[in-house]
């Protein structure tokens, strides 16, 4: 694989993986009947609440964390794709972080801990080593 096809597939599988949280929010929502919007309640025959419920707010803030990484380490892998850096390495810094943004989620919507922090902490370090690795190899 070139550089640029691992990051596209990086990309699309992180794209896939934040569409799957609104899956499992839609899911959460209908399967309790409960819903913020009053159209919806109305079409979907529910309850109207003030507040979504809780498997739709925890899809929320794994949406936010997101947000809050994907995007950086995105921005990241365009910069060695640039430099034309090696294959090996990025391979294994994608491959590392999309499997620990997926593990994440996973136990993020599912209530598990220590897991989530585990994945969040290697995710977190695969993201330093990537600018490490682009600090040395194009920045000095």
């Amino acid at each position: 694989m070139t550089l640029l096809q691992i990051y596209a597939l990086t990309t699309i599988i992180l794209a896939l993986k934040m569409a799957a949280i609104s899956i499992a929010q839609g899911r959460a929502r209908t399967g309790a009947g409960v819903f913020v919007n009053p159209e919806d309640a109305r079409t979907f025959s529910g309850k109207q609440a003030s507040e979504e419920v809780e498997g739709v707010r925890r899809g929320a803030r794994a949406w936010s964390n997101d947000l809050e990484n994907i995007p950086i380490f995105l921005i990241l892998c365009l910069i060695y794709v640039e430099a034309g850096l090696s294959t090996t390495p990025f391979l294994i810094y994608c491959v590392i972080f999309t499997l620990a943004r997926i593990v994440h989620t996973i136990c993020y919507l599912n209530s598990i801990q220590p897991a989530r922090t585990i994945a969040y902490t290697v995710g977190a370090i695969t993201s330093l080593a990537l600018m490490v690795n682009l600090f040395v190899k194009v920045v000095i």
